[in-house]
């Protein structure tokens, strides 16, 4: 597997580098997902196939599938990209992968590639769905720090591609780093690796409600002396005195005012 960067720096030991495979690779990669998933999901609308197809063919998983053939060891890099941890670098591993991919259908098939990928992807612990890290961290964010989190983003010249590298925050203290081939990608690695520091379980740990307390047990309470019981006033108050301490207050009474005389209304008429 020979990195552009190491093409770049010893052409004579490599005058080509594998992006070439890499593009083919992942042109198969599309079309062997979305073959296997219009067989196996016939209920299944279009939408919700290419939601699935993306999460098979991310960079996360493409990269989880490298780590399992060790392809970073084989990776032909330039000396700044080794030294850099490029070899653990999920971009290229994803694209290593790709190009893996892409050797094997030159070499025996379209068959040989679709059953070699769907194999090596059963194997995966955990099955890939389509995780949106970048939405689940907005929900903790809020949660906890009662913010939305914001991204800072810059891509990079590495050999011929570009490579994007992502910080997220909800403050002033960085969350995550990610990094990826697109603006997204590196995005949706940064708010994984975000989650992963914030929650016990990491990223792949499902955010359910909180659970509803249980209810308190009711109990009966003894009744009350009626000497003590309250005793309703003619506002609706609840009076703990009992009505026969309570002394007469005289109130003397209003003088009587003569009223205008009033009109009856008419069927249709209005009242102020």
């Amino acid at each position: 597997m020979t990195h552009s960067s190491f093409a770049n720096e010893s052409p004579a030991l490599s005058p080509r580098d594998n992006e070439r495979l890499e593009y083919l690779g992942d042109a198969v990669l599309q079309l062997v997902t979305a073959e296997h998933l219009y067989e196996h999901k016939p209920g299944a609308a279009e939408g919700e196939l290419t939601q699935t197809r993306s999460a098979m063919v991310n960079t996360n998983t493409l990269a989880q599938l490298a780590e399992q053939l060790d392809l970073g060891s084989y990776l032909y890099l330039g000396k700044g990209i080794a030294k850099g941890g490029g070899r653990n670098l999920k971009s290229l591993l994803a694209n290593a992968f790709e190009a893996l991919l892409g050797a094997i259908f030159l070499d025996a098939g379209y068959d040989a590639a679709y059953h070699y990928y769907l194999n090596l992807y059963r194997t995966l612990p955990v099955p890939a769905q389509d995780e949106n890290f970048k939405g689940r961290l907005q929900q903790v964010a809020q949660e906890r720090f009662g913010q939305t989190p914001f991204y800072d983003s810059e891509g990079a010249r590495v050999g011929n591609r570009r490579e994007y590298t992502s910080v997220v925050f909800a403050g002033p203290e960085p969350l995550g780093t990610g990094h990826g081939a697109t603006k997204q990608e590196a995005e949706q690695d940064a708010a994984r690796a975000a989650l992963d520091a914030l929650l016990p379980g990491g990223a792949v740990k499902t955010i359910s409600a909180p659970a509803k307390k249980a209810p308190r047990p009711r109990t009966r309470r003894a009744p009350r002396p009626k000497a003590e019981a309250a005793v309703s006033t003619e506002n609706g108050d609840r009076n703990p005195t009992p009505p026969e301490v309570v002394a007469p207050v005289w109130t003397p009474e209003p003088e009587p005012v003569a009223s205008e005389p009033t009109r009856s209304r008419q069927f249709g008429e209005s009242v102020d």
